[in-house]
């Protein structure tokens, strides 16, 4: 397929521009891009072998990096990817020490399967979910207990430590997987779907549980982080790749209950934070979500720029190539998406597109492939 011509450097100019007021400028000249591909690519791109979502060692990963940026130097005209040099093994900074997740307040346990870690449940019916929400429950009451759950006996040592080497603290608790993939990870997807018709004061306790924990996550992590409830950090944002899984109705007693409890304390200000991510099939519950003015939205590749526009036409819009579009590679699929959406911005001057993919970027996804979008944008997607 024979594409536009592309100025690299004036693209790289115009997509700066792009990228201001959270990408609605009235002097963007074009759609931004979001694409600066991920850790995963590296692969596929150099063809070496690894685990994209596995471990990689410090020293390999540099290397891979590395080796990476100088090719797409060459083919889109900046490195993309950060490269850390590791230092000898006895001069490495110590880092902030690893705490207990919110899956495991709910019972879960997080299992490594030699590629990627997923969250597994041991909440098998009703029963078993009362008791563990009145074990919860009773553990946020506490806040010295619920500190002494979550982090390990020498965390304060550490976090010391790590201080006085390099001045930095642990971070304030800003984002998690959303509360439906939360519920259904460690409770089940039809135990979760059957719970809303079989006990809805139960579903909604469910809700209101995990909204609590992420409460007394957030304080937690405003103290350790050195603020204060008055002088935080605001700003949140979600992962929930099943929240398509619930009707309207279903998320409302449910996602949207934690969504706003949350969003309500720690981005309650016009101008604050608020994202949402759900690479699914969930148009469905864009009407609920719009009632939180989200930031910026990334949501799955059957959702367009126009359904997501109709109802929140000041968010940023991350997307909306499919995927598996840009990991095949599929150089006419991924003119016609970018295309698409690129129209679709331009439309009634709506603007406000941060052209990626509507989900992770894959290994398999080509330095050349993101070229072509590059070119499709400097040449049909001017504003």
């Amino acid at each position: 397929m024979h594409l536009p011509d592309l100025d690299i450097e004036q693209f790289w100019r115009d997509d700066e521009k792009a990228h201001e007021e959270n990408c609605f400028s009235k002097d963007a000249p074009q759609v931004a891009l979001g694409i600066r591909m991920s850790d995963e690519c590296v692969f596929a791109e150099l063809g070496e072998e690894g685990e994209p979502w596995g471990y990689t060692p410090p020293e390999r990963r540099y290397d891979l990096n590395r080796r990476y940026n100088e090719k797409a130097v060459k083919i889109v005209g900046r490195p993309l990817l950060a490269e850390h040099k590791p230092e000898p093994e006895g001069k490495r900074k110590p880092g902030i020490p690893g705490y207990r997740q919110i899956g495991e307040i709910f019972g879960g346990k997080y299992v490594f399967d030699g590629k990627t870690t997923w969250l597994r449940g041991t909440l098998t019916d009703a029963e078993s979910l009362k008791k563990k929400l009145d074990e919860v429950d009773a553990l946020i009451a506490d806040e010295e207990a619920f500190r002494a759950f979550v982090l390990p006996p020498d965390w304060d040592e550490k976090c010391r430590a790590v201080y006085e080497a390099t001045g930095r603290r642990p971070g304030q608790f800003t984002s998690i997987r959303g509360p439906v993939t939360l519920a259904t990870s460690v409770y089940g997807v039809e135990n979760l779907l059957y719970l809303y018709y079989d006990d809805e004061a139960l579903y909604t306790r469910f809700a209101d549980t995990i909204a609590a924990v992420i409460h007394a996550y957030v304080t937690l992590f405003i103290r350790e982080s050195g603020h204060t409830e008055e002088n935080f950090n605001h700003g949140f944002s979600f992962a929930d790749d099943d929240s398509n899984l619930l009707t309207p109705e279903m998320y409302k007693a449910f996602g949207y209950r934690v969504l706003k409890s949350v969003f309500d304390r720690c981005a309650p200000n016009e101008n604050d934070y608020r994202y949402q991510h759900s690479d699914s099939a969930m148009g469905h519950l864009i009407p609920l979500l719009a009632d939180f003015n989200l930031t910026a939205c990334n949501f799955g590749p059957t959702v367009t720029v126009r359904e997501i526009r109709k109802y929140m036409p000041r968010t940023r819009i991350d997307g909306q190539l499919a995927p598996f579009t840009f990991m095949r590679n599929n150089i006419e699929g991924i003119v016609a998406e970018t295309l698409r959406d690129c129209e679709a911005a331009r439309e009634n001057d709506a603007r406000g597109l941060n052209f990626t993919t509507a989900g992770s970027i894959n290994n398999g996804s080509l330095l050349t492939s993101m070229r072509a979008i590059m070119a499709i944008i400097q040449n049909y997607g001017r504003y």
